[in-house]
């Protein structure tokens, strides 16, 4: 596995909510180095895998590309459907990376936006080769947040690393240290750019809360790591606002 996680599929039942509010989208440059190096058109048929609630499913709906949303977590793939209903080109599946239910050859791309790191590499990319047509692309893409930027971003991962349930096995240096297994012996390519999300103090909490790592409210160290989260907000927050600034990374390229 590409990192171990036996309730990779169920971790973010409890997050839904805070997931489809505070989580970042892409940038847009992300789709034009899809458009000018892959040459993803319009009408070009793609499976989103792990689509989640949709963030980056609805970037490539309003591409005008028919997707099959493959999500395997009944509450994130709901909230999903209920995002893209008005696309008439979205079809949700229920379904895996290693097992999507799609039909051999079937679309044109393969996609994955922050869940790669959850697949099986092996299996995926076996599945990945059946559904994809011959000279299918896979693309993979993670929000990579930083932790170092800023004196705020410092204290949020600190505060990650004491109060995170299992967030050093999950940390973000890990989702990307072995992407090439999932395209290898085929070439693949890789290009970076720059987000930001600014919130309020209750977009902060939102956004920590949408995070698998971060125990919930039953668990005893959910109100420490809140006082902490509020402390170094008040301490940091500008005009009562603070930022996560991240590197969004996407790697590209060919299956055989």
């Amino acid at each position: 596995m590409f990192m171990p996680a036996a309730n990779a599929t169920s971790r973010f039942s409890d997050r839904v909510e805070n997931y489809v509010r505070y989580r970042p989208g892409y940038p847009k440059e992300v789709l034009q180095v899809l458009r000018k190096e892959c040459g993803i058109a319009p009408g070009q048929v793609v499976a989103d895998i792990a689509s989640g609630t949709g963030i980056w499913t609805h970037m490539l709906l309003e591409n005008g590309n028919p997707v099959f949303g493959v999500e395997p977590n009944a509450e994130m793939r709901q909230a999903g459907e209920r995002l893209l209903a008005s696309f008439p080109k979205f079809t949700s599946v229920a379904g895996t990376a290693e097992a999507t239910t799609l039909a051999d050859q079937r679309v044109d791309f393969v996609t994955a936006a922050q869940a790669a790191h959850w697949f099986d590499r092996e299996r995926g990319r076996a599945e990945f080769v059946r559904i994809l047509k011959p000279g299918g692309w896979l693309a993979l893409l993670w929000n990579e947040r930083l932790t170092d930027s800023t004196a705020f971003l410092r204290d949020y991962e600190h505060l990650l690393l004491t109060y995170g349930t299992d967030y050093g096995e999950v940390r973000h240096e890990r989702t990307t240290d072995a992407v090439n297994e999932f395209y290898d012996p085929a070439p693949f390519r890789a290009q970076v750019f720059e987000l930001r999300q600014e919130f309020d103090y209750a977009g902060i909490e939102g956004r920590l809360l949408s995070s698998s790592y971060a125990p919930g409210p039953d668990h005893p160290q959910h109100a420490p790591m809140l006082r902490e989260l509020r402390r170094i907000f008040d301490l940091h927050a500008v005009a009562g606002r603070a930022a996560f600034d991240y590197k969004t990374r996407v790697y590209f390229g060919q299956l055989r």
